[in-house]
């Protein structure tokens, strides 16, 4: 019986998205860094999607609307501000690129 890695807690953000974008986005890009204040601790995310065709970019206008307000559930994680930065849009072939930043706080 073979051991089953934990997922990290990026790696359980960017399913997140996947599912929020419909399953329709590429992820091109996604960093993470440390973040800390006086009394809480977690990480910042920076994640670049891709849309493409029609039924994609619906689905990517559909995820810039629904991000900034979306409930993720993250085990021992509390996304704490989520937020679209920068849209990118092509009309032929029709492409939208989203960049996101995402503030997660360790619960706990």
């Amino acid at each position: 019986m073979g051991l089953r890695r934990r997922r990290s807690p990026g790696e359980r953000l960017l399913e997140a998205l996947a599912d929020l974008a419909q399953g329709k986005a590429t992820v091109l890009s996604h960093t993470e860094s440390a973040w800390a204040s006086v009394t809480f601790a977690g990480t910042r995310h920076r994640v670049v999607l891709e849309f493409r065709g029609a039924e994609g970019v619906e689905a990517g206008e559909c995820f810039i609307a629904f991000l900034p307000e979306h409930e993720f559930t993250l085990p021992g994680q509390l996304v704490a501000d989520a937020a679209v930065v920068e849209v990118d849009h092509q009309l032929e072939p029709p492409v939208l690129r989203v960049t996101t930043e995402l503030l997660l706080l360790e619960e706990g």
